[in-house]
């Protein structure tokens, strides 16, 4: 293959597609005991509970201080079920390519999904690519669909959770939103801060068989803010939040002080939110502080009977709600 960027002949189902597929994607995401001549893969070893997710990603710039869209797209299907108590096993990659993308690029981000995908024991089963005209996309778009199998002997989810429960999250928010807006050379600014885009299935591990935990969730879009009003919201509870507490490195609060964009409200792609019973949740962050992936973890809230709302406590005393996210302030970020 000796052009230098995407054709729409890449998408043909021709000699171009074909050399295409064996010189990026069978390079990277080959895999002998799967591979098949047939339209569908057998997938071996999967026993009891099997948990399904399916995300699309997008990103731009597609590489970003931290990490790219390949990996990013590792990460969110392994997180999501991660979060949901199940180790990752199997993936479909779906990619959606842009007539004119670099094919440098899209080696690498490929090459960075594989690495991904190998870190965390998931493999690819199945794929697909497909070439849109310049302009139509937005370089690489890439749909993923994980499968795992249930790991966990706690049953998470929104529905555990109870007045008296108390909130962590395992990092500072944030630095996803921000290193992405940094990247793209937006208002004049600059700065080295680096995207939190990494697996949480670590973090997950040390959680998942603790008695008294209640939930865990990873927030992408919407961040912090998003996840506490689903929870208020399914809950009928009031979500109390302590400012204070909640992690945010100096860089992305400077950025958001200067712009008007609240840290809250920005996405995360490597960490988690939890809850748990009081006396879990002080073992959850004694065991996530042991690990590079949770040095920076904390208490951050806890419900209490209410009106399904999320209350900021100010380090002054005050208090301020905290509204549910209208409008994205940062496109393509995940």
């Amino acid at each position: 293959m000796n052009d230098e960027r995407i054709l729409l002949a890449h998408g043909n189902g021709g000699r171009y597609m074909r050399e295409l597929i064996a010189e990026i994607f069978s390079k990277h995401l080959g895999n002998p005991t799967l591979d098949t001549d047939a339209d569908a893969v057998h997938l071996p070893g999967l026993n009891g509970d099997i948990m399904v997710t399916t995300d699309g990603f997008t990103v731009q710039p597609l590489e970003f201080p931290g990490g790219n869209l390949g990996s990013l797209a590792v990460h969110g299907v392994v997180n999501d079920l991660a979060v949901a108590g199940a180790e990752p096993r199997y993936a479909t990659l779906s990619a959606i390519i842009e007539e004119g993308l670099e094919i440098s690029v899209l080696d690498r981000l490929i090459a960075s999904f594989a690495k991904a995908a190998k870190g965390n024991g998931l493999q690819v089963a199945a794929g697909d690519t497909k070439v849109v005209r310049r302009s139509e996309g937005g370089g690489l778009y890439l749909s993923v669909a994980g499968i795992g199998q249930r790991a966990s002997k706690n049953k998470l989810g929104m529905g555990n959770i109870e007045p008296g429960d108390i909130v962590l999250v395992s990092g500072s928010i944030g630095d996803h939103g921000i290193a992405v807006m940094l990247a793209r050379e937006q208002f004049g600014l600059s700065g080295n801060l680096q995207s939190d885009s990494a697996s949480v299935l670590p973090l997950a591990r040390a959680a998942w068989n603790l008695p008294g935990l209640k939930f865990m969730r990873d927030p992408t879009r919407g961040g912090l803010a998003t996840v506490t009003h689903e929870i208020a919201r399914a809950t009928g509870n009031d979500l109390i939040l302590q400012k204070m507490s909640i992690p945010v490195r100096d860089e992305v609060q400077s950025v958001c002080e200067m712009l008007g964009y609240d840290p809250y409200y920005l996405a995360c792609e490597g960490r988690i939110v939890s809850v748990a019973k009081p006396d879990t949740a002080e073992a959850i962050l004694k065991a996530w502080r042991t690990m590079p992936e949770g040095k920076e973890a904390a208490i951050i809230g806890h419900i209490q009977p209410g009106q399904s709302r999320v209350v900021l406590e100010t380090e002054l005393g005050g208090k301020r709600l905290l509204d549910e996210l209208e409008d994205d302030p940062l496109p393509r970020i995940c």
